[in-house]
């Protein structure tokens, strides 16, 4: 009996983290089921993997919204908290890599607004290597636009809806970087 006693405060505290802890593996990555933003909970809407060439696995990415939602255009125009995380999965995905690919996705995008000054923005905000498992955290709050977290830490932001719109619109929108990752992170 004595040694239940011991025990139980241990237990006690695997229960409750476990209940608060929860996530969803998307891809061999764990995904918290819910992201606080500010004060505002987020809820994993879905995720999925961009790979190249069907074979190359390059990072595994999950969108968070207030609630779920499978409507693109929508998500993309919102001025609602929401963000994007990013597991890179592979020593593939260089910081020049990740940066080329962003330029591409603007190119690509036809909603919102970004300049030079936001793509010289990132490549200084993302100035070290990238190693697998790095996580890339595009968070956004009307009062704050588009906040660029590493690894837990903020690495800088970008002001005002349009920027956001056409960040998110990158693998949300009508020329995504990938049309399978586009799905999945619509939960379709």
């Amino acid at each position: 009996m004595h040694a239940f006693k011991s025990l139980l405060p241990v237990l006690l505290l695997l229960f409750m983290t476990g209940s608060h802890a929860q996530s969803r593996n998307i891809e061999g990555i764990n995904f918290p089921e819910k992201l606080s933003i500010g004060v505002v909970e987020l809820e994993l809407n879905g995720g999925g993997l961009r790979e190249k060439l069907g074979f190359l696995d390059l990072y595994v990415g999950a969108l968070y919204l207030p609630r779920k939602s499978s409507d693109a255009t929508e998500i993309i125009m919102s001025d609602t908290p929401m963000a994007i995380r990013i597991v890179i999965a592979s020593g593939l995905v260089t910081r020049d890599r990740f940066i080329e690919a962003l330029e591409e996705g603007f190119d690509n995008t036809s909603v919102g607004q970004y300049s030079s000054k936001d793509i010289q923005s990132f490549k200084e905000f993302l100035s070290d290597a990238f190693e697998p498992n790095d996580e890339i955290l595009l968070s956004y709050s009307p009062e704050k636009g588009t906040i660029l977290s590493k690894n837990g830490g903020v690495r800088g932001s970008f002001k005002g809806l349009p920027f956001k719109q056409a960040l998110f619109a990158i693998w949300l929108g009508d020329k995504p970087a990938q049309n399978s990752l586009k799905e999945q992170m619509l939960g379709l």
